[in-house]
């Protein structure tokens, strides 16, 4: 009589024992209460008493679905982003919510059409890593009652129109365009600012002028043209500049006397 009663025993014995994986926790409930977490290694539970839940403690990786969303500049794009989150607390995240890997993904789909309604075209492009921020902070406060713990959002890819996309291209053609015509004007701007301190150094000294010609005709020599060049002394010029006003003068009529 004893022997069948140990058999049952030794059966019931090994029928309670479990195993829980390193990155496993499990929730076990007594007669529908919550009793606490086991795990990992081994552990007993009370045969037709307890019962359990196994919860994944690992990091999960989740793709967003493409979503069609608005900007706030009313511009539709289609926008797809990649979550990673993971169980923090498995007792809340088995008792306070019915399941709480959809519950994340729809609260990270629903958060992404929000934040993308609130930002500009521009800022969706530019400043993908405030978004990416700001997502990540909002739906980590929402679930973070549910024992997740959101560990980070990014938007995968933007999707925008194509004529949305040709006007954007002649937008950057034009700024280009733009910039080169500033750096071009300023470039001119400085040459010339050059060129009138050079003319002024070259008056105060003679010599440096009759230099830049020869280095003039230097330079038209290389080309092998047959351009003719004659030379005039500069001392003709300064004598012209010098008898200029006295010849005005000369021939100036004299005012008729009164």
């Amino acid at each position: 009589m004893l022997l069948p009663i140990l058999a049952v025993a030794l059966v019931l014995l090994i029928a309670s024992l479990r195993i829980a994986q390193e990155y496993q926790r499990a929730i076990v409930f007594r007669l529908g209460r919550y009793v606490g977490t086991r795990g990992p290694g081994v552990y007993w539970l009370i045969p037709f008493i307890e019962r359990q839940q196994t919860i994944d403690m690992r990091t999960k990786t989740v793709e967003l679905e493409q979503q069609e969303t608005i900007t706030k500049d009313s511009v539709t794009i289609k926008v797809n982003a990649v979550l990673w989150f993971k169980v923090i607390n498995p007792a809340d995240a088995v008792i306070k919510v019915a399941d709480y890997n959809r519950a994340v993904y729809q609260l990270a789909v629903t958060a992404l059409r929000n934040i993308i309604g609130q930002n500009q075209l521009d800022e969706v492009l530019k400043e993908r890593a405030h978004i990416n921020s700001s997502l990540q902070q909002i739906v980590d406060t929402a679930t973070e009652t549910w024992g997740v713990k959101i560990e980070l959002v990014e938007i995968k890819d933007v999707e925008i129109p194509e004529s949305m996309q040709r006007a954007m291209a002649r937008e950057a053609e034009a700024i280009r365009e733009k910039r080169a015509r500033i750096i071009k004007a300023e470039a001119e701007l400085e040459a010339s600012i050059k060129l009138t301190q050079g003319a002024l150094e070259m008056e105060k000294s003679p010599m440096s002028l009759e230099l830049r010609r020869m280095q003039m005709l230097s330079e038209i020599g290389i080309d092998n043209n047959t351009t003719t060049v004659v030379l005039i002394p500069s001392e003709f010029s300064h004598a012209a500049r010098a008898i200029a006003p006295l010849l005005g003068g000369a021939l100036t009529p004299a005012a008729p006397a009164v």
